[in-house]
C-alpha cells in the first residue's frame, strides 16, 4: 500500500495563487491515473483534476483555465497549481491514485487517498 502526503495549503486572498504538492511513497508513475479532490464543509467532495499515466490533463469544470495539475515522476509528487482563487475555492484539498482500475480513473473513485491539506481563500 502506498501513503499520500498533501502540503502546501494555506490562506491567502482572493485572486491569488498557491501551489499544492502531494508526495508518494512509490513513484508516481506506477500508478493508472492521479487527481486531487476538494471538499467544503457540509457538500459532497468535488473532483477536481486528474492525470494519467501518459500525461493527460481533466479538469472539472469549475476550476478549468485556472487550476493546473502536474507530476513529477522523479521526485514522486504530484502538484496542483491554483490561480486566480475565489472563496468558493476555500476547502480541503485531498490527493488520490488509482493504480489498478481504469473505470476508477474515469469515475472519479481513486482508491488511494491522502489525508488532505486546508486551503482558506478571503474575500
Amino acid at each position: 500500500q502506498v501513503q499520500l502526503a498533501e502540503s502546501g495549503g494555506g490562506s491567502v486572498q482572493a485572486g491569488g495563487s498557491l501551489k499544492l504538492a502531494c508526495t508518494a511513497s512509490t513513484y508516481t508513475s506506477s500508478y493508472l491515473c492521479m487527481g486531487w479532490f476538494r471538499q467544503a464543509p457540509g457538500t459532497q467532495r468535488e473532483w477536481v483534476a486528474g492525470i494519467n499515466n501518459g500525461g493527460d490533463m481533466t479538469y472539472a469544470d469549475s476550476v478549468k483555465g485556472r487550476f493546473t495539475i502536474t507530476k513529477d515522476n522523479a521526485k514522486d509528487t504530484l502538484f496542483l497549481q491554483m490561480t486566480s482563487l475565489e472563496p468558493e475555492d476555500t476547502a480541503m484539498y485531498y490527493c488520490a491514485a488509482e493504480g489498478v482500475y481504469w473505470r476508477r480513473c474515469r469515475s472519479h473513485e481513486y482508491s488511494i487517498w491522502g489525508q488532505g491539506t486546508q486551503v482558506t481563500v478571503s474575500s
